[in-house]
């Protein structure tokens, strides 16, 4: 070789390394919150998974909840996960982490080719990270907040060591509402529809700085609610309540699980530092869980059993929902949409639902198709804001802070047994002469009822009926299903 094509060869490579090392991050916590010599952090990470005491999980692991404190404190905990997952072929872990450092309401994914660890560099999926980024507006790729984010970089080493070297999604959530939990939620599940050998984690620790009597009491109840696999019932029940750091991270990754078929939670470990380090005082609580998929569960809640609405159908309907607000709230004029998609031209019965900060501010739809869709959603969108008996009317200085979510209803089928009824799947309407009332499925989520609580509450306070009419035949009851999605 030529002196000057072997300059050439070299600088070739120089200049890839370069551009390689320039969109790899290097950890930040390696030396602090776990050791920063890579023989240290494996020897320090495999004697964790040793000692957990753990059983191997049966069926498919979608989802997993694990700690990120320092691994002095934590790891045994999150090593009980990991080890619980020995022998299952996972190469694409998706972690969603929850912001500690920074306030934004946002989602972000991580903008990087690889996250690099004192036990070297685990690569970026790319093309599901860029699925992902296109689902919705909120989702999108950035570096800063996973930066010293400990949610994200706790979890890195043990995949390194429990797993191998699968791709990583990373996401961190910015601020904890509900409607970032199911924006990511759905977006997991739509990204990962089809895929195979997947792992999502939601990074949390449990309560913190409490002293450890109430903490325990505390962490009981909230591993009792992950056990439940409610979502919104969990997330209603803990945010802002020093149950949980990653509530909003917790309940996105127990939507997605749910809709890509998982039907079972398990706990599988249970920790706090106090009870670590073996000192009193104030402690921070620790928990590995599961949510599985058994092997002859054929149910998918994802997009497999939705399937009405496309997203770029669904995003229509929010676009015209939301400029109806605008022009209606801020002229009282009617805004007129025009659509060609003939799916949106079908007459089907359409809820809307007004959320401000997270709390109702309205909600109004026909459970029978009165118009086509997209007229429907538009003067529900009108009546939901004005007419709502609940409310005041929504004024002009509220919109910014409303959030917008729509349900597409399935035609009513009358039922003679009320054991057809599916909660979380099915809206009811009872029906008795001129009294009626009905609930959306996701009540039963939002509520946590059992069928009879749920049954009773729509007869006694939504039609007017005796409680129990249900049970005894004295009314006509209908059920139907809903696709439901927000902004």
């Amino acid at each position: 070789m030529k002196k000057e094509d072997i300059f050439l060869v070299i600088f070739l490579f120089l200049f890839n390394f370069n551009l390689f090392a320039e969109s790899v991050k290097k950890a930040d916590l390696a030396g602090l919150w776990y050791p920063g010599q890579p023989k240290q952090l494996a020897s320090l990470i495999r004697e964790c998974l040793n000692r957990a005491d753990t059983s191997l999980l049966k069926g498919e692991v979608v989802g997993m909840i694990s700690p990120h404190a320092g691994i002095q404190y934590s790891g045994k905990i999150a090593a009980a996960g990991f080890k619980a997952l020995a022998g299952k072929k996972i190469d694409k872990v998706i972690v969603v982490g929850c912001s500690h450092r920074q306030n934004y309401n946002k989602i972000a994914v991580f903008d990087k080719n690889a996250y690099q660890t004192p036990l070297g560099a685990l690569s970026a999926g790319k093309r599901l990270s860029d699925k992902l980024t296109a689902y919705h507006p909120k989702i999108e790729y950035s570096l800063e907040p996973f930066y010293k984010e400990n949610s994200i970089e706790m979890i890195i080493p043990f995949i390194q060591v429990a797993l191998g070297n699968p791709r990583i999604v990373l996401t961190v959530i910015g601020s904890q509402s509900w409607s970032n939990a199911k924006i990511l939620g759905d977006a997991l599940a739509g990204t990962l529809a089809g895929e195979e050998n997947f792992l999502i984690v939601a990074s949390t620790d449990l309560s913190h700085y409490l002293p450890v009597n109430q903490a325990e009491k505390i962490d009981k109840e909230t591993a009792l609610l992950i056990k439940e696999f409610k979502p919104e019932k969990l997330y209603r029940k803990c945010v802002n309540q020093n149950r949980m750091c990653g509530t909003t991270a917790v309940a996105a990754v127990m939507i997605a699980s749910k809709k890509l078929g998982a039907d079972k939670s398990e706990i599988l470990a249970y920790s706090h530092s106090a009870q670590v380090t073996g000192k009193g005082g104030k402690t921070v609580g620790y928990l590995s869980a599961a949510f599985i998929k058994n092997k002859n569960n054929k149910k998918e809640e994802s997009v497999k059993m939705e399937g009405i609405l496309n997203h770029v159908q669904k995003k229509e309907l929010i676009n015209i929902a939301r400029k109806t607000l605008n022009q209606y709230i801020k002229k009282g004029e009617t805004y007129q949409p025009e659509v060609d998609d003939l799916e949106l031209k079908k007459d089907m019965g359409a809820f809307v639902t007004l959320r401000k900060n997270g709390n109702l501010r309205g909600c109004i739809g026909n459970i029978i198709a009165k118009s086509p869709l997209y007229i429907g959603v538009r003067d529900m969108a009108i009546a939901a804001s004005t007419q709502d008996p609940r409310f005041p009317p929504v004024e002009e200085s509220e919109l910014d802070d409303i959030n917008l979510e729509i349900s597409v209803l399935s035609p009513l089928e009358k039922i003679d047994n009320p054991d057809k009824i599916v909660l979380g799947k099915h809206g009811v309407l009872v029906k008795k002469g001129l009294r009626s009332g009905v609930f959306l499925p996701q009540v039963a989520d939002e509520t946590g009822w059992s069928k009879e609580e749920f049954m009773n509450n729509l007869c006694a306070h939504k039609a007017g009926l005796e409680p129990t009419c249900w049970k005894t035949g004295d009314c006509d009851i209908f059920i139907f299903s809903a696709e439901v999605f927000e902004e």
